[in-house]
């Protein structure tokens, strides 16, 4: 497995409790990931809406290939209030994908956003692996992010076959692998995540 460093360069760690120590993640939540997970950890200041995970669905990035993904995200969750728990990087792998999601979720993060393999391709798996970890979908959201799309002109978000849901108490949210698509769907999925979010909240307390 591959974290990368602050310096942007990959680093080879031995284990997997090491190479989430400090983002917030449990070590049994990490086991899930495997060996093929590229993760790079963020330091933040502290949340206002809550604790998120971004899951960077690519073959390239996920083998040590620059990230241009992850690092958008995780600006704009930022921006949104949100601290960002790390960034990672799976192969198109229904497998890889599926672990990811459950990772973010046994963690207790809030929201976790997956970018990537939402489209029409064989290796456009993410919604068929988000399914598998999804308690009840919430088709509104993903409606509204494809309706959204189709208004910015973002063909991409507009055809994606992106699922939005919850699995025990986190919000799970499909992107597609696009700068224009994850940019409008982070601007229509604020209030909406923030609606949902509030309401797991409660019924947790």
């Amino acid at each position: 497995m591959r974290a990368g460093g602050r310096d942007g360069v990959p680093v080879l760690v031995d284990g997997v409790d090491s190479l989430w120590s400090g983002t917030g993640l449990t070590s049994a939540a990490v086991e899930l990931l495997g060996a093929g997970a590229t993760v790079s950890t963020m330091e933040i200041d502290a949340p206002v809406a809550g604790r998120a995970l971004v899951v960077v669905v690519d073959d390239r990035t996920a083998h040590g290939g620059e990230d241009s993904l992850g690092p958008l995200v995780t600006e704009l969750l930022t921006e949104a209030g949100f601290l960002v728990d790390a960034s990672v990087s799976v192969q198109a792998d229904e497998v890889e994908i599926r672990n990811a999601l459950n990772t973010a979720v046994i963690g207790g993060v809030d929201l976790v956003i997956s970018v990537g393999g939402t489209g029409m391709s064989p290796r456009d798996v993410t919604p068929e692996a988000t399914s598998q970890v999804l308690d009840r979908e919430l088709q509104g959201i993903s409606e509204a992010l494809r309706a959204s799309g189709r208004v910015a002109g973002s063909l991409d978000a507009g055809l994606s076959r992106g699922l939005a849901g919850v699995s025990g108490s986190t919000l799970v949210v499909n992107l597609p692998g696009t700068r224009a698509a994850i940019r409008d769907g982070m601007a229509t999925l604020g209030p909406l995540a923030s609606k949902v979010i509030g309401e797991l909240s409660g019924l947790v307390e």
